[in-house]
């Protein structure tokens, strides 16, 4: 292969990396506006800017770019709790894994709401993900919690539902935000607002396990 060749490989590669984000973000925000049904590829195509047949040509039919995102979404969310296996101290890894959660809540509430109308729809396109990947990855932190209580780290819980809540309470400031800003004089959080928001989920957290914030900040 010339140098001219690897030049102009690597320059349609950088142009397909290019239109491959572009279209997943417009994607995003368009399938949680819209939902699965009343969302449309020419309408995706027209927020990111490309041709509606490079939708097309990148990604199949839509129910793949739908499925694309959506996992993309919740992958971001899985890694967020990576820490679970970088250290032995259960206040460190709760603290960053919900300080993470509430931080993509604020960075990418678009998929937030998107996961949330497949779930309250009864997760018709993500039956087998649920299955496969997230039923999975939360059993694997489950036996991380179960460890550290037996240990005598952690009081003891039931470690399901303790993800549930804390999904539940992190993703809040996304799926509600409409009504978080009118409870806020009709404004969205501001950065002082949210990191005590931040804090104050954090801490309840900590302290439904007998942690305290002092603790994860050590």
């Amino acid at each position: 292969m010339t140098d001219k060749t690897k030049q102009e490989t690597g320059h349609k590669a950088g142009i397909r990396r290019e239109n491959v984000a572009k279209i997943l973000v417009a994607a995003e925000t368009v399938f949680a506006e819209k939902g699965f049904k009343g969302a449309s590829v020419g309408l995706i195509a027209e927020r990111a800017g490309v041709p509606k047949p490079n939708v097309y040509y990148y990604f199949g039919a839509k129910e793949d770019l739908y499925r694309r995102v959506i996992e993309g979404v919740c992958s971001i969310w899985l890694h967020a709790a990576d820490t679970f296996d970088e250290t032995e101290d259960p206040a460190q890894a709760l603290r960053t894994y919900v300080a993470s959660k509430m931080d993509l809540a604020r960075s990418r509430p678009h998929g937030s709401r998107l996961w949330a109308i497949e779930m309250a729809s009864g997760a018709p396109f993500l039956q087998d993900y649920l299955v496969g990947t997230v039923k999975p990855w939360l059993e694997s932190r489950e036996r991380v919690l179960e460890r550290w209580i037996a240990e005598g780290k952690l009081a003891p819980v039931k470690s399901r539902y303790l993800f549930y809540m804390i999904w539940a309470t992190t993703q809040h400031y996304a799926d509600f935000a409409a009504q978080i800003d009118v409870m806020n004089e009709g404004e969205p959080l501001n950065d002082t607002q949210f990191e005590e928001a931040k804090a104050t989920v954090i801490d309840l957290v900590l302290k439904s396990v007998g942690l305290n914030l002092a603790e994860a900040a050590a």
